[in-house]
C-alpha cells in the first residue's frame, strides 16, 4: 500500500477536472491511502459530490500565506521581464519558477506536503506541476508527477486563455524536474516531447480518462434531438459556433431540435443569439445536472463542437449510452473515436452544418453499436491499472 497524494486548486466544485480526480483517487483508495491536498475552503466540503463518500479519502485544506509588498513587487517584477524577453537557458527558467512562487508559499506548501509522508504526490493541472516541481527535493523524497488535463495547444497556443507561448518552454523545463508528466493522449505527448530540451529520455506517460458516471439507459434513436454538453465558457466549447451551425441546419430541417446542457460566464449571449436566429423552440440550454445520464438517454445525436479539448470525456459518456458523434476535427478526437464520428474542421459553421444533415441520415443501429463498443474502452477498470502500473 502507498500513501498517494493530489494536489488539487479545487475538489469540492463542478467541473470535469474534478469529476475525474475524485474517480481516479477513489479508485487507488481500494489499494492505497489517498489524500487530497485542496485549496478549497473547508466550508465547501462535501463529499456527496461526484461520490466521494464512497471511498475512505483524507482530507487536507490549504492556503497560502501572505507576502510582503517588497518581495512581491521585485518577483512580479523579474516575471513580467521573464514572460517579455523569454529567454532560453534553463536557469532563466529556473529563476522564474522561483520569482512566481515566491518563498513564504514555496515554504508553506512544501511543509504541507512534506508532513504528509507520501510515497507519491500529483500535482493536477500544469500550473501546480509547475508548483510541484519547484519543491522536487522539499517533499520528503516522495516521488512527483504532473497530471495535464488541457490540450498542449491550449496551454500555449498565441489565442490561448491560460498561459501563452511566452510560457512553453518554461513548462517543458520545469516538468523534466518531475519523474513523470502524464498526459491524455497520443498527440499532447509528442507536443511536449517536441519540445523537449536536450534529448532526455522521455518521462511523458499517456493515460486517457476513464468513463465517470454509470451510464443510464441506451438512446433509442428516435428522438430527434442534438445533444452537446459542457462548460459555457469564451473560445472553449464552440456552442456559439454550434448555435451558427444550427441556425443553418433548421433552414433545411423543420424537425430536429438541439439541447445544451451546461453552465458559465456566456449563457446570456448564447440565448441571445437563440433569440436573435429566432431559434428558442428548437434551441434549449439547460442547467447542469446530476442526472446529465437523462440527457443523453433522449439524444439521438451528440455534437462536439470544441474548439480544442484535452481529453473529450463527453464523448466516452454519449458513446456509452450509444449516441453517434458529430466532432471537430481534433487529435483526440480521433484518439478516442477513430474514424466513427463525423468531422468537421474546428470553427467551420458551414461544415458543422453539413455534418448535422447527414447525421440524421445515419445508419443509426450500426453507429449506435459502434459507438457503445468504442465506450467500453474506457472502462475505470482499464484505465486504474493504466494508474496502478505508473504509481
Amino acid at each position: 500500500m502507498k500513501r498517494i497524494c493530489f494536489l488539487v486548486d479545487s475538489l469540492f466544485s463542478v467541473g470535469g477536472v474534478q469529476r475525474v480526480t475524485a474517480v481516479i483517487a477513489k479508485a487507488l483508495a481500494a489499494d492505497h491511502r489517498v489524500t487530497i491536498v485542496t485549496f478549497d475552503a473547508p466550508s465547501r466540503k462535501d463529499t456527496s459530490l461526484y461520490g466521494l463518500g464512497d471511498a475512505p479519502l483524507d482530507y487536507r485544506f490549504f492556503a497560502y500565506p501572505s507576502v510582503c509588498r517588497l518581495e512581491l513587487l521585485l518577483c512580479k517584477a523579474y516575471s513580467a521581464l521573464y514572460r517579455k524577453v523569454r529567454p532560453r537557458w534553463r536557469w532563466a527558467s529556473d529563476l522564474y519558477a522561483l520569482s512566481s512562487f515566491p518563498h513564504p508559499l514555496r515554504k508553506a506548501l512544501a511543509v504541507e506536503l512534506a508532513a504528509g509522508h507520501y510515497d507519491v504526490i500529483v500535482g493536477v493541472h500544469a500550473p501546480l506541476a509547475a508548483r510541484l516541481a519547484t519543491l522536487r527535493q522539499q517533499v520528503g523524497g516522495a516521488r512527483c508527477i504532473g497530471w495535464i488535463h488541457n490540450s498542449f495547444e491550449a496551454l500555449f497556443s498565441p489565442s490561448s486563455l491560460y498561459l501563452g507561448p511566452q510560457l512553453a518552454h518554461h513548462y517543458v523545463l520545469q516538468m523534466r524536474k518531475l519523474d513523470h508528466t502524464v498526459v491524455l493522449c497520443q498527440h499532447d505527448a509528442k507536443a511536449w516531447e517536441g519540445e523537449a530540451v536536450g534529448g532526455a529520455e522521455s518521462h511523458i506517460v499517456v493515460i486517457p480518462n476513464p468513463l465517470t458516471l454509470t451510464p443510464g439507459k441506451p438512446s433509442a434513436g428516435t428522438s430527434k434531438r442534438f445533444l452537446a454538453v459542457g462548460r459555457l465558457s469564451h473560445l472553449h466549447k464552440g456552442f456559439d459556433l454550434l448555435i451558427d451551425a444550427f441556425h443553418l441546419f433548421a433552414q433545411k430541417d423543420p424537425d430536429w431540435k438541439l439541447d445544451i446542457v451546461g453552465e458559465g460566464q456566456e449563457e446570456q449571449l448564447l440565448k441571445k443569439k437563440i433569440a436573435d436566429y429566432g431559434l428558442e423552440q428548437r434551441v434549449t440550454i439547460h442547467p447542469f445536472t446530476s442526472h446529465i445520464q437523462d440527457y443523453y438517454t433522449q439524444a439521438q445525436v451528440y455534437v462536439l463542437s470544441s474548439r480544442w479539448e484535452g481529453f473529450g470525456l463527453v464523448l466516452v459518456e454519449a458513446m456509452a449510452h450509444g449516441l453517434p458523434v458529430v466532432s471537430s476535427d481534433l487529435p483526440t478526437s480521433h484518439e478516442i473515436m477513430g474514424d466513427a464520428a463525423l468531422y468537421f474542421p474546428v470553427g467551420d459553421t458551414r461544415q458543422l452544418a453539413r455534418r448535422l444533415e447527414e447525421a440524421t441520415r445515419l445508419d443509426w443501429q450500426a453507429r449506435s453499436a459502434e459507438a457503445m463498443a468504442i465506450a467500453r474502452r474506457y472502462d475505470i477498470s482499464s484505465i486504474i491499472g493504466q494508474w496502478n502500473e505508473l504509481l
